[in-house]
């Protein structure tokens, strides 16, 4: 089985290199943790982000739409192994389990580059030896973005599933917006060439940090 270490980052030409207003919005919040947010008083109504503390005495305004030309994060198969139901957790490693540890974080957008809270984030993958689990929810799980629009997911790097690259799967759905359905994946796979499913829309940036690869993606969606 192919288990050639992933790339430090994707490339300079990748989309995610490009300054947008999205990206300003990111750095904002994440370097201001008491960015003042609006949120609806009730569970489950999409919230707005008000301003970004930028420095004392600034603000930081967002603008009425997104100029920057992001498209929604494209949509992929299913595939045969999704299961409903899965565990409400951010951490997927089974104890004990052998393998290289994998944390993926970032925020979720609204196509107004507005953070969305609770989003609904739905994960599978196949273990380290490239199985999944269809019995139990091993390597499955759901969580809910934050306030401020950010998710963590902690996890083991899934195997090569035969015939397809190294992925993992989400459904990603804001409240009362239609579900998105999706597959991320790592930069410096061999089989990125090969995989007539693999889109370089849905790269991760992907870094090792000693024995722990530290990946990162942001998703845009209807919200």
């Amino acid at each position: 089985m192919d288990d050639k270490p992933v790339d430090d980052e994707r490339g300079a030409d990748s989309p995610s290199r490009r300054i947008s207003r999205k990206s300003v919005l990111r750095a904002a919040m994440a370097a201001a943790p008491a960015a003042v947010l609006l949120g609806a008083g009730a569970a489950g109504a999409a919230p707005a982000l008000a301003r970004d503390r930028v420095g004392e005495g600034q603000r930081l305004e967002p603008t009425p739409t997104c100029d920057d030309g992001d498209e929604p994060t494209p949509p992929q198969m299913e595939g045969p192994y999704f299961k409903p139901n899965s565990p409400q957790r951010s951490n997927l490693v089974p104890p004990g389990l052998p393998g290289t540890p994998l944390t993926v974080s970032g925020y979720v957008f609204g196509l107004d580059c507005r953070p969305l809270s609770r989003v609904l984030l739905d994960w599978w993958q196949a273990d380290p030896n490239g199985a999944y689990d269809n019995i139990g929810f091993r390597f499955r799980g759901h969580q809910y973005t934050g306030a401020d629009g950010s998710f963590r997911l902690t996890t083991l790097r899934p195997g090569l599933y035969p015939g397809r690259t190294r992925h993992l799967h989400v459904k990603v759905q804001a409240p009362g917006q239609r579900i998105l359905t999706t597959q991320l994946y790592f930069p410096g796979e061999p089989r990125n060439n090969t995989d007539p499913i693999f889109d370089s829309r849905l790269l991760m940036t992907v870094q090792q940090q000693g024995s722990q690869l530290v990946g990162s993606f942001d998703f845009v969606v209807n919200g």
